[in-house]
Parts: structure tokens; sequence; C-alpha cells
């Protein structure tokens, strides 16, 4: 089983969510990075349940206890272990789930593959597990933050189910993001879509949506030809986060309906630095970041843990009717968000460091 992301700046997470504890071990961290526990959780908090009327009712502070790898507030050199307990699991919750397989969870495969899982909440499965990624990716933003401190990742709900938020890039900030409980940085769209989660929930239903992400300043020359392409690793690191079904960068599908002439990022001299007049590529050209933005979008399916009743089988095969029980997000999107900035900051830093193993200009 693969629990581990990276190549140099490599994390490996574990824990259940219904056990207890999950937790990150970060290793290959640049010794003499700052960082403090509070910033780590700063991130953690924006992913924990509980946090608004949207998300999830479960209860967990979600915090961060540094194990190793960090002393006076600045990174050693060594792996760095981070645990957070589980303080609101209710295994119990699934007793009746145990004999059965939930549709369009992992229950059914997981089984097939393993012979055995946890049924508890969907054991490793669970979205449970991206708390973890998001303390690793609080260290790798610390990383970058510390070799290029323009550099600055952001990530938005662009959509819930039909509807589409619109905000130019450009106005695009941190702040706006935060601004509400949607994380939708156009406030009167995120009204509608925060009404909408809410109506879906009262009806026992779920909905998904799309989230954009914006990479400013990135440095020029990250990414490997062939095989480790800076988007392929992006679009790895993006469809490993629970609920995705979709990824695209740059002009993605759109680009499709346009001809060469249209299509081709023309370059031109400004400042003694190369630049493009426009941006289909989205930031990277043959694998390679270009120094433009990098701009890609994620989409994420309905939560599949609903409570209108519907048709599956349990262990014998025989049919059953089941109604989905638990505390679950009607809409995922909104708590995504931070797990869609820690993955591009991993691999984001990972890129980094190769980079610089290989001696090569950044």
């Amino acid at each position: 089983m693969s629990n581990s992301f990276g190549n140099i700046f490599k994390i490996s997470t574990w824990g259940e969510s219904h056990g207890e504890s999950i937790g990150v071990l970060i290793d290959g961290c640049p010794a003499g990075i700052p960082i403090k526990a509070e910033e780590i959780q700063q991130e953690l908090n924006k992913r924990k349940p509980g946090q608004s009327k949207i998300t999830t009712q479960r209860k967990e502070s979600d915090k961060c206890e540094i194990q190793s790898g960090i002393f006076e507030n600045k990174t050693l050199g060594t792996p760095i272990a981070i645990l957070i307990k589980n303080q609101d699991a209710r295994p119990e919750a699934y007793d009746k789930m145990k004999d059965l397989y939930r549709p369009s969870h992992a229950d059914y495969s997981y089984q097939a593959k393993y012979q055995i899982r946890d049924w508890r909440g969907g054991g490793r499965a669970s979205a449970r597990e991206t708390t973890a990624r998001v303390a690793g990716g609080a260290i790798a933003k610390k990383v970058l933050s510390t070799l290029y401190p323009k550099l600055k990742i952001l990530a938005w709900v662009d959509s819930i189910h039909q509807i589409q938020a619109n905000i130019k890039t450009k106005d695009i900030t941190s702040k706006l993001i935060e601004a509400n409980a949607v994380r939708c940085p156009d406030s009167k769209t995120a009204k509608k879509m925060e009404e909408l989660i809410q109506e879906t929930r009262k009806e026992g239903n779920s909905v998904g949506g799309t989230i954009k992400a914006l990479i400013r300043n990135c440095p020029l020359g990250l990414g490997e030809p062939v095989f480790d392409k800076l988007e392929a690793s992006l679009a790895k690191a993006m469809l490993s986060i629970p609920a995705t079904k979709g990824f695209e960068i740059g002009s993605g599908f759109e680009g499709t309906k346009m001809k060469g002439s249209q299509h081709n990022d023309l370059f031109y001299s400004e400042n003694n630095s190369i630049k493009t007049k426009t941006n289909y590529s989205g930031g990277i050209q043959g694998g390679i970041s270009n120094g433009e933005e990098i701009y890609f979008k994620i989409a994420f399916k309905p939560t599949a843990t609903i409570s209108k009743e519907q048709e599956t089988i349990n262990i014998e095969k025989k049919s059953i009717k089941f109604r989905g029980e638990g505390r679950h997000d009607p809409c995922v999107l909104p708590r995504a968000v931070p797990i869609v900035e820690a993955m591009t900051a991993l691999v984001l830093c990972d890129h980094t460091l190769l980079q610089k193993v290989q001696k090569t200009k950044i």
C-alpha cells in the first residue's frame, strides 16, 4: 500500500478515520527552516471538521503535536513527525454498515483487494487522512516561502453544482477566499452556494463542484521532461485527494476548441525578461515552469454518503436498502481548499529540492 508522496521532500501518512490518531512523517526537509506549531495549526484549522454550519459536525480540534525534527522553532534536517489525535471518533455509528458495501465508497474495492477492511468510516480510505497531508503541506509552504518569498499558492471554490463564480483571477487574495465559509472569493456567489449546500443537507443529499488553484511567482525551470513533468506531478497530487474526478491545467479541455494560431503563447522580451503574451499553457511548457502564473482546476464529485435511502448489497451479495448515517459534509469543497493548497506546496517543494540537487540554476 502506498502511503508516501514525494521523492526528495517526502511525506508518509498514517492512521484511520476512527482510530486513535493520524499523523505524518516528513523526510528530506532542509535544516534551519523557521516554523512554529501555530503556523501548522493555522493550516489545519482551515481543514478541520465542525468549522461552520455547512460542514460535517464531527468535533475535532486537530491539534498538532510535533514529535521530532523541530527544535527552537527551526527544522533540524531530520525527520519531522506530527501527531494528531482523534477526539470525536464514534466507530459504533458504523456497526450497521460493517456487513454492506456503501454506494460509491471504497468498501467493496478495498475488501476485494485486501480481503480485510476497517469499516469504521472507511478507515484508511477516509478523507480524514488528508489532515496529515495538510500538516505536511504547512512545512512545505514554509520551505517555499523561505526560498521564494514572493511565491504564492491560492486555491478557492469556483463552482458548486450549477452555481459558477465570476471573479477575475488577478483580484483573488487569501483574505477574499477566507471571507466566507464556502471559500469562494465571489461573495455574492458564495452566498448562493451556501444556501444551496444547506438546502441539499436538509434533503439528505450532496453536491460536488470545482476548485481552482493559482501559483503566482513560481520560479522558472521547475519540472522534469518526460515522466516527471510538473503538470504530471500536480495531476497525480490532485487526483490522489478523495472525491476528485477530474484535473485540467491551463486552457484544459477548452483548448481543444482552438487552433494552434490561437492557442500558441507568443514570446516577447520585457525588462530583460522573457514573457508570453497569453498563458494558455498554464505556466508550464514541456513539463517545465516558464515563469508565468500556473493555474489549474480540479473536479470533486458529490459526497458519497447521503441520508436518502438507496439500494446496495451486503457481503452475502444480497440486495438491501441502505440509508447513510454518520457525520458527513454535504459538500466537500470548502474543506478541500486547504488540501489542494497543501498538495500543491508538496509538489513545488519536491521539485524545488530536486532542482537544487541537480545543481541547475533556479
